[in-house]
């Protein structure tokens, strides 16, 4: 029995000779599919033009096809690139749907087109492999940033008030930090801000921040108010699920 059991081995050890001699030792190939390194899916509301909208960002590595199917696995996007862009491949969306006003069509039958829950995202690469994955869509807005100021003077309803702040050099706006969730459209529940986004235009000259949840006041640099005499900013309560709510409103520099 041992002699047999050692001639065996011999010749298994003479297979892998004969391979490594012929074709050098060939590694397992690990084959894998194209991967989000991004996947989001979250809504935006305009708190002054009173409008909501879904939006996405996806990105990550070449795929030639992707779709979006809702919680009840029903196919709500699907894109597949053709011939030359097929061949060279996808790696990033990003958009945004219509934002109709409340008069045409209301919270409510927004939020009945676009359930709460899990979406999956899936793409596939010019070879045929599927990569998956989960994103949950969450109905819980933040509240709009209240107590606005510009340079302590309350801001305005929006850009179209009657009265706007007039103020000089430097301005400073402030407002008080967001805790809840929204009072009136979207579903109540516990709000975690993950960070404020505040953009200040001129004529078509834009500057955007973003702010860590705990900074609520910024000041515009001075090379913004050299521009001109009078501003629009907007400010964005982003909450860690990926929502955001919007405010817009105006100053104007004495």
């Amino acid at each position: 029995m041992e002699q047999s059991t050692n001639n065996e081995t011999a010749a298994l050890c003479g297979v892998l000779l004969a391979a490594l001699a012929l074709g050098g030792w060939m590694a397992p190939t690990i084959v894998r599919a194209a991967e989000l390194s991004e996947a989001q899916l979250y809504f935006e509301l305009n708190n002054t033009d009173r409008d909501l909208g879904l939006h996405s960002s996806i990105d990550g590595e070449p795929y030639v096809k992707l779709e979006i199917e809702d919680p009840f696995g029903r196919e709500i996007l699907g894109i597949e690139a053709q011939r030359r862009l097929a061949r060279q491949g996808l790696t990033q969306l990003f958009f945004e749907s219509a934002e109709p006003s409340f008069d045409e069509l209301s919270p409510a039958a927004f939020f009945n087109r676009f359930p709460e829950g899990i979406y999956e995202i899936e793409v596939v690469d010019e070879d045929g492999l599927e990569f998956e994955v989960e994103v949950f869509l969450s109905q819980v807005l933040a509240a709009p940033v209240g107590n606005i100021t510009v340079n302590g003077i309350p801001a305005a309803k929006s850009c179209d008030a009657n009265v706007l702040p007039s103020v000089s050099a430097p301005v400073v706006i402030d407002w008080n930090p967001v805790t809840k969730s929204h009072p009136t459209i979207g579903k109540k529940g516990v709000v975690v801000i993950d960070q404020y986004q505040f953009f200040v235009e001129r004529e078509g000259v834009k500057l955007s921040v973003e702010l860590p949840p705990s900074v609520t006041e910024f000041e515009v640099p001075a090379d913004i108010l050299a521009l001109g005499d009078d501003f629009k900013f907007e400010i964005i309560a982003r909450t860690a699920t990926g929502n955001n709510t919007a405010i817009e409103t105006c100053f104007l520099l004495e």
